[in-house]
């Protein structure tokens, strides 16, 4: 059996808002933790230079093909789970596939996943703000059967596919090891929510350590942190990290059209998480 916990969702999803609640949890600091330590006890699948230790002859990871970084993945993923002390939560945005044969998920050392998925209207309204695309653009990215991230020197590229194929790949199979938790549940009743994740854990009712925890990582004081201090994880082109944190926001945003070619591209698994319009 491994010991690495997925945190997965498609980008702009609410992956490090979970994150943040397990850390708070787990560390249940007085003051809570620090956003900018995250990446330093839980990890990201993609940080390059867990794949850096595998390269001789003066190459770096921006030298390497996708289906070179690909190939790695099942290594780096041993790695991180031999170098942990029990379970380690691992952020990734690649879907539950493989790329070229390769698997993206080392199941080898892989103990279950939590999985978060996000309205596709907010998503694009979301991941416009934070990338800096027009909502088409967006609306086009999200739509792609193979898209993913640039290969950049901190993170390595991650293989996303489109919005559907990435829920659809995480979520299909209903397994005893894996949560399945919606965005807009967490911001309705994240007590009822995180207590889910608390149990799925393994981890006995501590109503005390789960308020804290819950109080620590809101929107509003992971947004607080980020104003103050910045945030490691932030992209180039964002203004911020945490934007607003709601739910509804398209019904501002988006038009007609935009919200029908959305429907049109993700409607089956919109259905299935009860995102269409007036359902």
């Amino acid at each position: 059996m491994g010991n690495i916990l997925w945190v997965a969702s498609y980008p702009k999803s609410g992956n490090t808002w979970v994150r943040a609640f397990l850390e708070n949890y787990i560390q249940n600091a007085e003051q809570g933790i620090d956003i900018n330590t995250m990446h330093k006890i839980s990890t990201a699948e993609s940080a390059a230079h867990r794949f850096q230790a595998h390269l001789q002859d003066g190459r770096k990871t921006t030298d390497l093909s996708l289906e070179e970084i690909c190939a790695l993945r099942p290594v780096v993923q041993a790695d991180i789970a031999m170098q942990a002390h029990g379970t380690t939560f691992v952020k990734t945005h690649n879907y539950l596939g493989t790329y070229k044969e390769y698997p993206l998920h080392n199941s080898s050392v892989t103990s279950g996943s939590i999985y978060i998925v996000r309205n596709p209207l907010d998503v694009t309204v979301s991941m416009a703000n934070y990338f800096g695309y027009s909502i088409d653009e967006t609306i086009s990215y999200m739509a792609e059967d193979m898209t993913g991230t640039p290969n950049e020197s901190d993170n390595v590229p991650q293989v996303i596919t489109s919005w559907s194929m990435h829920v659809a790949s995480w979520t299909q199979d209903p397994e005893e090891a894996k949560l399945i938790l919606r965005y807009e549940d967490i911001l309705d009743n994240p007590k009822k929510v995180f207590r889910k994740i608390e149990s799925f854990l393994g981890l006995k009712k501590d109503p005390n350590r789960l308020k804290n925890a819950i109080k620590h990582s809101s929107f509003a004081q992971l947004k607080a942190q980020e104003t103050k201090r910045g945030f490691v994880e932030k992209h180039e082109n964002a203004k911020s990290f945490f934007r607003q944190g709601s739910k509804n926001q398209w019904r501002q945003v988006l038009s007609d059209e935009q919200v029908a070619k959305i429907i049109e591209h993700h409607g089956e698994q919109m259905a299935r998480f009860k995102y269409l319009p007036g359902k």
